[in-house]
């Protein structure tokens, strides 16, 4: 029917493309260097083809981690910059310190060097392809948004704002009152419908309605004719928690638990024994490592936060069972002699040292005692205050929901997500945490840990 439809990437695609055209052009690069040039270094033949493999696997987890897979870093020219040239001074020093796996090092130090540009500029140049042509608003897909009238704003830039490249170009009025635009959104009738999507290559209709008599017979034929004819029909809370991965709580009205299934691996014992073995094996290697930090910890508390060093709290775990919860301190003392409340951005209540502590995540190591007593997990939604749970479960029916898996020392939304200080912040770390708890599996603890060394290196603890 739409012969003009336009091409589009969506958010899982663009991830995939960037991971395997970084793979594919530098071992391109690689193998027209060693064809034309005096660079034996890396070469490929069926006997050393893990060279290849293991090049790739670098590639792909460093570039994790250093956010070269972050959409809106990979949009941006001078943060992907950033972001290749740290990807690639690690993937490579690694490459040389694994001589078991890669090539052992050359006499000539010159083809270290060769490798070492060869990588970065053929990745600099990609890249700078992709956020010049690909991530442009030539691939933008167009949808059109069926809602009623007073929810199409926060409809609309509640997707736009996490995808730029999906784009509403018109929405259907179901509430049957008067329309109005939107920024470049028009308005358009029922039965103009059809004829509208087949002159604005529109790809996808969102079904946003919360009124049931908002689809009218006329409207319902009009999507069933253009479902027939390949246009694709999304629910916009399905759609929503595609795009942004949270579960979109503030659309879904009180038979919450029909439209949100819990992952089968909250009860695959598999699954749970396995993640009860990482933990503690998570937790010895973080007690050891702090243990090594611990001298300068002390006297940094002791210049710069002048009282005790650790700070104990009372926190709600799973099953709503509370506990203790250890840390070291960073604010100041008595810091809630006036009763509790959120910690903010630029608390004045933080130490100096504890900036550092809180910035570099050093404050959360006596937590890995808590992992170990069961209390914790290495992932899971942040265990927050009693007195908070309280007040934040009276606006939000869903909150306590998060109890029904351990807190963690670091989790969904501490990696999607800045430091929430208020209760709207909260909302939108309880998607993130519903999200973890509907989706949860091996993969995404992963991927979770894999931000949550960008969150440390990039110095973006709060």
């Amino acid at each position: 029917m739409n012969k003009n439809k336009k091409i589009h990437f969506e958010i899982s695609e663009r991830k995939l493309l960037l991971k395997g055209f970084d793979v594919i052009f530098v071992l391109l690069s690689l193998y027209l260097i060693s064809a034309i040039f005096d660079f034996n270094y890396f070469t490929f033949s069926t006997t050393n083809y893990y060279w290849a493999i293991v090049l790739a696997v670098y590639i792909n987890v460093f570039g994790s981690v250093f956010e070269m897979y972050n959409l809106q870093v990979a949009s941006n020219q001078f943060q992907i910059i950033k972001s290749i040239i740290l990807s690639t001074s690690t993937i490579v020093l690694f490459y040389l310190l694994t001589p078991i796996y890669t090539p052992f090092l050359p006499s000539n130090r010159i083809q270290i060097v060769i490798f070492f540009i060869s990588i970065l500029f053929t990745l600099l140049a990609w890249r700078l392809f992709y956020v010049n042509f690909l991530a442009s608003h030539r691939f933008a897909k167009n949808a059109i948004l069926v809602c009623d009238k007073e929810q199409l704003i926060e409809l609309v830039t509640g997707l736009e704002s996490v995808d730029p490249h999906y784009k509403f170009i018109a929405y259907v009025n179901s509430d049957g009152e008067d329309n109005f635009a939107f920024n470049s959104i028009k308005s358009i009738n029922v039965e103009d419908l059809e004829k509208y999507v087949k002159t604005n290559s529109v790809s996808e209709i969102v079904i946003a309605s919360q009124k049931t008599d908002g689809i009218t017979v006329t409207l319902y034929n009009q999507l069933i004719y253009l479902l027939e004819n390949g246009v694709i029909i999304k629910e916009y809370t399905q759609l929503y928690e595609t795009i942004t991965q949270r579960i979109p709580v503030q659309y879904v009205s009180r038979d919450f638990y029909r439209y949100f299934p819990f992952s089968r691996n909250n009860q695959n014992q598999l699954y749970v024994s396995f993640t009860r073995f990482s933990d503690i094996l998570f937790s010895i290697v973080g007690l050891a490592v702090g243990l090594a930090f611990l001298p300068l910890i002390v006297i940094g508390n002791l210049i710069g936060n002048k009282g005790s060093l650790f700070y104990f709290q009372k926190r709600i775990g799973k099953n709503g069972n509370v506990f203790q919860i250890y840390k070291f301190r960073t604010m100041v003392k008595n810091a809630e002699v006036n009763g509790a409340v959120f910690a903010t951005t630029n608390d004045s209540r933080i130490t100096p040292f504890g900036k550092f502590m809180r910035k570099t995540r050093l404050d959360e190591f006596p937590q890995f005692i808590n992992i170990l007593k069961g209390e914790m997990a290495i992932i899971g939604p942040r265990p927050e205050r009693p007195v908070f749970v309280i007040e934040i479960a009276q606006v939000m029916p869903f909150y306590e929901t998060r109890h029904v898996i351990k807190p963690g020392l670091t989790g969904w939304a501490q990696v999607n997500y800045t430091y929430g200080d208020s209760i709207a912040d909260s909302l939108v770390k309880l998607q993130y945490d519903l999200y973890y708890i509907k989706h949860r599996s091996i993969f995404l603890d992963i991927n979770i840990l894999v931000k949550t060394f960008s969150t440390v290196l990039f110095y973006r603890g709060q």
